[in-house]
């Protein structure tokens, strides 16, 4: 219970920074200032927002399919924050020990298909049904080369255990991180990173929200506090791609200098906290290259979406694949 109220807050708070981040950067991007009144600097503005869309009315079309459009928000998030369970967010271990950690975590993310799938549908709106079936057939789609990325690391670290994984990148500091020692998983993770910007639904992969011809998509009939749990799982899923990319290919919560340099006990209270203070560094610095990507960009059309997936993210992770397997047979062994 305690490991869930931790990770709740946490993910909260990284929620809140990471959208005063978007805002902040967006505007100095745009050359405007951004928020400024509510807070230091703005500071206290998506709190602001928050309480704002609490107290907005839950407005439920009356043709809707009301059980499931309740449920459909709370599916997403669920289905999101239960992916933290698995991430190891320090050297002492993370909330559930799973030693098929990876699998699970790319199975649980992907259960979000179903509740934006039943947001579309529920709504009774045929906007929002075609918004709901662009975004699973993206989805879908782009979960191939994030699959096969993912088993380039596999292939090298020959576990399936995230904490396993980041114990494996702790001994000679950034020499050891896995973009590093074997150069061809920067490029897998290159693959990876574009591919999670489509799984998020972020720009230029925000084919699902187009506001010129769909106004918003799946959710375009919430409002509220049920939008505002759309809003919260969007950004937590950017949060958790960007921990598992951290994990997967730069080291997660391991330091970037040699283990011989830090004095401190493996079991301490300190080193818990400076290894999960690296994990999130890192995660924040992921995060705020979507955030630039999504205000440099513009957006893909559908057929230049799935080419990108199809002809090019694909082959290309099947590649990178091949050379993992011929890696660990002729270099590692």
């Amino acid at each position: 219970m305690i490991a869930f109220l931790a990770s709740l807050i946490l993910l909260l708070t990284c929620v809140i920074v990471i959208f005063y981040f978007e805002r902040k950067i967006a505007s100095f991007i745009q050359d405007r200032f951004g928020p400024m009144q509510v807070g230091k600097f703005g500071t206290l503005q998506p709190v602001a927002d928050l309480l704002k869309l609490i107290q907005k009315e839950d407005i439920i079309p009356t043709s809707a399919d009301k059980t499931f459009f309740k449920l459909a928000p709370i599916l997403v998030f669920v289905a999101v924050f239960a992916g933290f369970a698995v991430i190891p967010f320090s050297s002492w271990g993370q909330a559930a020990k799973v030693e098929t950690g990876v699998f699970f975590l790319l199975a649980i993310i992907s259960l979000d298909v179903i509740g934006l799938l039943m947001a579309g549908w529920a709504s009774n709106n045929k906007y929002a049904l075609f918004g709901a079936m662009r975004s699973v057939a993206q989805i879908i789609s782009y979960e191939i080369p994030v699959g096969l990325t993912v088993l380039s690391v596999l292939c090298i670290s020959q576990t399936l255990d995230l904490q396993e994984i980041t114990q494996q990148q702790t001994q000679y500091g950034i020499l050891s991180w896995n973009a590093i020692k074997a150069p061809h998983l920067f490029i897998a993770w290159i693959v990876f990173f574009i591919a999670t910007l489509a799984e998020c639904n972020r720009a230029p992969f925000d084919i699902p929200e187009a506001e010129s011809e769909l106004v918003a998509g799946f959710h375009v009939e919430y409002s509220g506090f049920r939008f505002a749990i759309f809003f919260l799982a969007e950004y937590a899923m950017m949060f958790l791609v960007s921990l598992l990319g951290a994990i997967l290919f730069f080291g997660g919560w391991a330091s970037p200098f040699p283990k011989a340099w830090i004095a401190i006990n493996d079991s301490s209270v300190l080193a818990m906290l400076c290894s999960g203070f690296w994990l999130i560094s890192k995660s924040f610095v992921f995060m705020i290259i979507q955030i630039w990507i999504r205000w440099t960009f513009p957006r893909l059309r559908v057929d230049q979406l799935m080419s990108l997936c199809w002809k090019v993210l694909t082959p290309l992770a099947l590649l990178l694949l091949i050379i993992s397997c011929l890696w660990q047979v002729f270099i590692l062994n």
